[in-house]
């Protein structure tokens, strides 16, 4: 038994260092992730442009000039029918 026992620690001494990871293995992010990255600033770019659009349109109307002709104004009492 005390054989199995000290078998199994020189084993497991020995096979950590092989099983620890020494980092000179990664090589950066991958196409995928870059490809993934890439259709986010996509999508968040196709939806800028038409909330610029949108908030130049507003601030135009709110600091543009009045209409000239605004609608006219039905009387009730002429409608009768």
């Amino acid at each position: 038994m005390k054989f199995i026992i000290a078998l199994v620690t020189v084993m497991m001494v020995k096979t950590v260092p092989a099983l620890a990871s020494s980092g000179q293995e990664t090589m950066g992010p991958s196409l995928l992730l870059l490809l993934f990255f890439g259709f986010g600033a996509l999508i968040v770019v196709c939806q800028l442009i038409p909330s610029l659009v949108l908030f130049c349109s507003m601030m135009k109307g709110l600091f543009g000039k009045a209409v000239k002709n605004p609608m006219p104004v039905i009387d009730e009492k002429k409608e009768t029918v």
